[in-house]
C-alpha cells in the first residue's frame, strides 16, 4: 500500500488523495444510526488488465477504487451522473481498450457488430458557428416582446380607481363625512 501511495503521488494524485482524506465528514440524517456514519469524496479510479497485486495495494487507500477493464461500470466511471472522474489506466488496460471497442477505422474484435460512434459535427464550436455571418445573415430579426402593464386592483389601489371612476375619492370622502356623528 505504501508503494501504491508513492506511485499515485508520482502520477500527480497527491493533491487529490489529500482532498479525499480531508473530505471525511459525518453523514447528515439517520444514515449515521444505520452503519453509514461517514461520507467522503471519491478519489481516482485505477483500471487494470492484469491484477499484479494492484487491488490489494489500492484497497486500503481512502477514496481509491480499482476496476478490471472487462468489467467497467458506468456508476464507477461517473458517480452521481457527473462526468470527469480522475481515471488511471494501466498500460495493458489501455491497449485492451482498442481490442474491446476497436478504432474508428476498424470494428471491435471482441464486440460483434460494434463500431465506435462518429461525431455528428466536425467542428463542435457551436458558438462560433451560430455567431458566424453566414448563419446570422439568414436568420430573421429578433422579435420584440410586448410589455404589458401589470393588472391593478381598483378596490385596493386608489389612484387606479380614480382613473377608472373620476370623482370616486370625493364621493367617498363626502359619504364618510355624512356618516360621522354631529353632522
Amino acid at each position: 500500500t505504501k508503494q501504491a501511495v508513492e506511485a499515485l503521488k508520482k502520477l500527480g494524485c497527491g493533491e487529490e488523495l489529500q482532498k479525499v482524506i480531508d473530505s471525511k465528514a459525518l453523514r447528515a440524517g439517520k444514515g449515521k444510526a444505520r452503519s453509514r456514519r461517514y461520507v467522503q469524496r471519491l478519489g481516482p479510479l485505477v483500471i487494470y488488465n492484469e491484477d499484479n497485486g494492484i487491488t490489494r495495494a489500492m484497497r486500503n487507500i481512502p477514496g481509491v477504487e480499482t476496476a478490471h477493464i472487462d468489467r467497467l461500470n458506468l456508476l464507477r466511471l461517473a458517480p452521481g451522473g457527473a462526468f470527469g472522474r480522475f481515471v488511471i489506466f494501466t498500460e495493458s488496460a489501455f491497449k485492451k481498450l482498442s481490442e474491446i471497442y476497436g478504432t474508428l477505422k476498424s470494428g471491435a474484435p471482441l464486440k460483434k457488430g460494434y463500431h465506435l460512434p462518429r461525431a455528428a459535427m466536425d467542428n463542435a464550436d457551436l458558438a462560433r458557428i451560430i455567431n458566424s455571418t453566414e448563419v446570422q445573415s439568414v436568420l430573421r430579426p429578433k422579435m420584440e416582446r410586448s410589455t404589458h402593464a401589470m393588472k391593478r386592483n381598483a378596490l385596493k389601489n386608489k389612484e387606479f380607481m380614480e382613473e377608472l371612476n373620476p370623482g370616486s375619492t370625493e364621493r367617498k370622502a363626502s359619504l364618510q363625512k355624512a356618516s360621522e356623528k354631529g353632522t
